[in-house]
């Protein structure tokens, strides 16, 4: 079960750190809505990539309220999403590859007992 879920928070902090490369000016609640999670866990999970040294705090000079923050990737925390966006690709496609094969192993399963059920009426 902790395997699953630091693959869960992993999910969350490559989309956390993909969002703030694409729109550095986002709120933690916008952050928090995009992501799908409480307020709360996007400013604890912002602090963390902080802390760690990914993402750094800018003031967003052309927003009228001055306390609003940017969120700015440093240069390690580009060189994390890249990491984070490699693991999360080969995760995604050994889903699709196991969601592939059970969707073919349905078809056979329908396929064969369609053509059982059409001889039984013969």
């Amino acid at each position: 079960m902790a395997g699953q879920r630091s693959k869960v928070q992993e999910d969350i902090r490559f989309r956390i750190l993909r969002l703030l490369e694409e729109n550095p000016e986002m709120s933690q609640r916008e952050l928090a809505d995009a992501v799908g999670v409480s307020t709360g866990s996007a400013n604890y999970l912002l602090k963390a990539l902080i802390e760690k040294g990914f993402v750094k705090l800018g003031n967003f000079k052309a927003a009228e309220d001055k306390r609003r923050y940017a969120y700015l990737l440093t240069p390690k925390g580009v060189a994390e999403k890249a990491a984070i966006t490699q693991r999360f690709l080969a995760r995604k496609m050994a889903e699709f590859e196991a969601l592939k094969a059970e969707i073919e192993q349905l078809r056979s399963e329908t396929s064969d007992s369609d053509m059982r059920n059409s001889k039984k009426r013969r």
